[in-house]
């Protein structure tokens, strides 16, 4: 089970659903992400693409984000990100959104939304395409802030720094069979 890792919601033990249907980022992987932007998170606006259990954007938040959006299509996904924010008590600041990835984008897009923090965590069998489409809606509508971050979790052997071109790696990092991508605009 997730667990909130550090802030005011430290040690809350996240709902997950049963199977394999989502694939919670490890507690592992989860800690070295938010070492690696610790400066960025308080005040951000955070994006949770493939948001599963919610508990990055969820992490985020406890850790002083001002806002987070946490998007997934899975209906059994946004059930579960419903309880983990009533848990945390933090859903007067989060926006789950159910649709499409793509969409989603690009219906923030269009509303002038833009984010400091977005990160990805896509099904690992289409991480480099999904990777790809978001990194361009990303940069069309304009949806990262200057000096924000677009950060990719991605199976290890899969290089995601050569797929997105539009943005520079400024990063990546292994974690047994997970890979972290950290892009700038």
């Amino acid at each position: 089970m997730p667990r909130v890792v550090s802030g005011k919601c430290r040690g809350t033990v996240l709902e997950a659903p049963k199977g394999d249907a989502t694939r919670p980022t490890t507690d592992k992987v989860k800690e070295a992400i938010f070492s690696s932007i610790q400066m960025r998170v308080p005040g951000s606006a955070f994006l949770d693409v493939f948001s599963g259990t919610g508990q990055m954007a969820i992490e985020a938040l406890s850790r002083g984000a001002e806002s987070a959006v946490l998007i997934d299509q899975a209906g059994k996904a946004q059930q579960i990100i419903s309880k983990n924010l009533e848990k945390t008590h933090l859903k007067d600041q989060a926006r789950p959104m159910k649709m499409a990835f793509a969409e989603a984008l690009k219906l923030l897009g269009k509303k002038g939304e833009s984010f400091d923090i977005i990160f990805m965590d896509p099904p690992y069998a289409m991480a480099s395409a999904f990777a790809k489409t978001a990194s361009e809606l990303i940069k069309e509508y304009k949806l990262l802030n200057e000096d924000g971050i677009f950060i990719v979790e991605s199976d290890a052997d899969t290089d995601i720094s050569t797929i997105v071109t539009n943005m520079t790696c400024i990063k990546s990092c292994k974690y047994g069979s997970t890979l972290v991508t950290f892009f700038l605009e």
